[in-house]
């Protein structure tokens, strides 16, 4: 296949692919940002993993806090008094009582604060997903804008060829960058496309097809990085871990003698004297620690109450490590965005300076030609850098994500 057909063709795939996002836009509704990720908070299955964890440690909780159902037993015996009525109600002693409450109280704030952790990290990966998509729309409406430029810089070779100005070894160069950027033209509506199925998808939407448009735009983030609004989630939930280890080796040790329970109950039935009624017992069981003195629950507790410990320590450091790094590379991406800026400007200024001179016969086309892979490179590193940059933000966000902030 020749090369003006084989445009012709690939010209024909951009204007279908554009032509089919067109008239699919009736059948889409604008999505922003927050939209996005309130929508995967709300139906993720993420965020529902979480949301059971919390209710079951919430569920254990209010089991700790009940008390034991009392037990009750009938029998009757050949001997006299036959007939027999007890009541058997464990004691929940107050020792008891408070360590396990406050185990299962610490519990539940482990699960809720990697719940809030779970949904920080939601919300970034919903929030990188969304940057990513407007990045590759960016590149996609850059690549047919440039697949445009590019047939009009064919054009105008073949006009000044026919003049005689020009010699055909310009058309075939003018020819071969029309093909190059219509190919990449295709690709990058297919990942703009791509994109914003990805979207879809962390909203808990089908993704075979576009239902959604993106209503925001690529910006590049506020110039100073989130500051901390108290401790972070993750030190959090160690912190509430290790004090559900401490409480239950706590319980493990004031339980090797556990609960007595209470009996009350009566007894009847003396057929020698009738007269009798009833007959009041009252009793007290308990368990004497002969055989068993809970050291294997002790041992096992002061090792998970040990391991916490360490859990906690490592946390900490990495926390501190990782959001040192996350400035870091905030900053970094702040500093690139300044200098993509002012690079931008150069290149476009020399393309547009490159493509007049061309038109009045002062360069060759070659010339332009390398302004305008400048211009594109330029941009389009910009672009990236401005979606690396919203990325470094929301690490930031998501490493110093707390309690009080989330």
């Amino acid at each position: 296949m020749s090369l003006p057909k084989r445009l012709l063709r690939l010209s024909a795939l951009v204007v279908g692919l554009d032509g089919a996002a067109t008239v699919s836009l009736a059948a889409q509704h604008p999505v922003t940002r927050a939209a996005a990720i309130e929508a995967a908070l709300a139906r993720g299955a993420r965020a529902a993993f979480g949301r059971a964890d919390t209710a079951a440690a919430a569920g254990l909780l209010r089991g700790a806090r009940a008390y034991p159902n009392p037990s009750f037993a009938a029998t009757y015996t050949k001997d006299v008094p036959r007939y027999h009525y007890i009541a058997d109600v464990s004691l929940d002693l107050p020792w008891l009582r408070s360590a396990r409450i406050g185990a299962a109280a610490a519990a539940r704030d482990a699960t809720g604060f990697g719940f809030a952790f779970e949904r920080a990290a939601i919300r970034f990966a919903v929030d990188t997903t969304y940057t990513h998509a407007l990045a590759t729309a960016a590149h996609a409406r850059l690549s047919r804008r440039n697949a445009r430029d590019a047939d009009s810089l064919l054009t105008m070779a073949r006009l000044r060829r026919e003049v005689g100005d020009v010699s055909e070894l310009d058309v075939r160069l003018a020819e071969v960058n029309a093909g190059q950027l219509l190919n990449v033209a295709v690709d990058d509506s297919l990942a703009a496309l791509d994109g914003l199925l990805a979207v879809q998808l962390t909203m808990g939407l089908p993704a075979e097809a576009a239902s959604i448009t993106l209503a925001d735009s690529l910006v590049p983030p506020p110039d100073s990085s989130p500051a901390p609004t108290g401790e972070p989630l993750r030190i959090a939930a160690a912190g509430a871990s290790l004090r559900f280890e401490d409480r239950n080796l706590a319980l493990a040790h004031r339980t090797v003698i556990p609960a007595p329970s209470l009996q009350v109950g009566v007894e009847r039935g003396d057929p020698a004297d009738p007269a009798q009624g009833v007959l009041p017992t009252v009793g007290m069981a308990l368990v004497l620690p002969l055989f068993n003195r809970n050291g294997g629950e002790i041992g096992q507790a002061r090792a998970a109450r040990d391991r916490a410990q360490a859990n906690l320590d490592v946390i900490r450091r990495e926390s501190a490590a990782d959001v040192a790094r996350a400035r870091r590379s905030f900053s970094a991406a702040r500093a690139r965005l300044e200098r993509d800026r002012r690079l931008l400007a150069s290149a476009d200024r020399v393309a547009a300076m490159s493509l007049q001179a061309y038109a009045e016969g002062a360069v060759p086309l070659a010339n332009v030609l390398e302004a305008q892979r400048n211009a594109r490179e330029a941009l389009g590193r910009y672009i990236d850098d401005v979606a690396a940059a919203n990325d470094a933000a929301g690490v930031v966000r998501l490493v110093t994500a707390s309690a009080g902030g989330s």
